[in-house]
C-alpha cells in the first residue's frame, strides 16, 4: 500500500511547473482571495464579486503579502529557514515561527521532495510578482512580519483540541493540515480577483498561477485523503475538515454568501460547486482570514500578520 502511495506521490510530483518564464507578467496577481469550496449542489453559476476600482499594483502587492506567507511556510518546512534578506527586500518584517524549528521530520523521500518543490514555487512566485510590480511602474512592498505560530490559536479556534498545541512543522501530516491552511483557499482567489485586474498581460498569467496553485491545493487534499485510506486513520483528515468550517464561518461573517465549503473526503477531494466551476473570495473576507477572524470593519492586523499587510489592501471594509 506505501508503495502505490508513493507511487501516487511521484507521479503528482512530476507535473510541468506552470510559471516557469511568467517574469514580469503579474505570476501571483490571483492570490488576493483564499479559497471558498462550497459543497452545495447546486446549477446556478457561483456569483463572482462586482469589479472595484482597485489599481493593478495594489492588487499585486495584496497577492505579494501573501506569497510571502506562503513563501516562508513551505521555506521554514521544507529547510528549516525562510526568505533570503533580498527576496524580503529592504524593510522586511521579521517571521516567528515555533521554538526549535528546524524543518519537518519527513516520513520518507517522496514527502520531502514535494515539500521542496512547492517551497520553490511559492519562493518564484514572489519572485515574479516583485519583478511584475517594478515593470508596471509600482514598488514592491516589503515582506511584513509574520507569525507562524498562530496555527496553533488557529487551531483552537477551529475546534481542534489534539494534538495541542498544533504546529505543522512537527510531523507530515500536521504539514499536510498546515499547507490545507493555505493552498486549498488558494484557487478560488483567482476567481475573486480576475474581475479586479485591468492589465491583460496580468489577468493572462494569472490563469497560469491559478493552474498552478490549483496544483498544489489538488495534492495536498490528495495526500491527506490518501494518507487516511492507507492508516485507516480519518484524524487529519477531520482536523482539515474543521480548518474548512472555521474558514466558512469567517466568510459569513464577512459577507460571503457562499461560506460553507466542500468537505474533503474520498468522494469530494476537488472542491467546486454543482457546475464544478471554483468559488470566490473578496480580498475582505481574505484580510478577515488571515488576520484571525475578527469580524468588523477596520480590522488591520492580527493572525498571521501581527502588524498587518503591507500596501494598500490592508484594512477591512465590513
Amino acid at each position: 500500500m506505501e508503495k502505490k502511495l508513493n507511487d501516487l506521490i511521484d507521479k503528482a510530483l512530476s507535473r510541468r511547473k506552470f510559471l516557469a518564464g511568467a517574469g514580469t507578467a503579474a505570476a501571483g496577481a490571483m492570490i488576493i482571495g483564499c479559497n471558498d469550496s462550497t459543497p452545495a449542489p447546486t446549477t446556478t453559476p457561483t456569483p463572482t464579486p462586482t469589479p472595484l476600482d482597485i489599481p493593478d499594483n495594489d492588487i499585486l502587492n495584496f497577492a505579494l503579502n501573501l506569497e510571502y506567507l506562503e513563501a516562508e511556510f513551505y521555506l521554514y518546512a521544507a529547510t528549516g529557514s525562510g526568505l533570503s534578506t533580498a527576496d524580503a527586500l529592504s524593510g522586511a518584517g521579521t517571521t516567528i515561527v515555533p521554538q526549535g524549528i528546524v524543518a519537518v521530520p519527513w516520513t520518507n523521500a517522496s514527502f520531502a521532495q514535494y515539500a521542496n518543490e512547492i517551497a520553490q514555487d511559492e519562493l518564484d512566485h514572489v519572485r515574479a510578482i516583485q519583478a511584475a510590480i517594478t515593470a508596471n511602474k509600482g514598488t514592491p512592498v516589503p515582506r511584513p512580519a509574520l507569525d507562524l505560530t498562530f496555527f496553533a490559536p488557529l487551531a483552537v479556534a477551529a475546534g481542534i483540541t489534539n494534538p495541542s498545541p498544533f504546529n505543522p512543522f512537527l510531523s507530515t501530516n500536521a504539514f499536510l493540515v498546515g499547507a490545507f491552511v493555505f493552498e486549498d483557499v488558494g484557487v478560488t482567489a483567482y476567481t475573486g480577483a480576475a474581475p479586479l485586474i485591468s492589465n491583460n498581460a496580468i489577468l493572462s498569467a494569472a490563469a497560469g498561477i491559478q493552474a498552478t496553485e490549483a496544483y498544489h491545493a489538488a495534492e495536498i487534499r490528495t495526500l491527506l485523503v490518501a494518507g487516511a485510506a492507507q492508516t485507516g486513520d480519518q484524524t487529519y483528515v477531520n482536523l482539515a475538515n474543521q480548518v474548512s468550517t472555521l474558514r466558512g464561518n469567517i466568510s459569513a461573517a464577512s459577507g460571503n454568501k457562499l461560506a460553507a465549503e466542500t468537505a474533503l473526503g474520498t468522494m469530494s477531494i476537488v472542491a467546486a460547486d454543482g457546475n464544478a466551476i471554483a468559488f470566490a473570495r473578496t480580498t475582505d473576507q481574505v484580510l478577515h482570514i488571515v488576520y484571525g477572524g475578527a469580524s468588523g470593519v477596520g480590522v488591520s492586523k492580527g493572525g498571521f500578520f501581527p502588524n498587518g499587510l503591507n500596501g494598500n489592501i490592508s484594512v477591512t471594509a465590513s
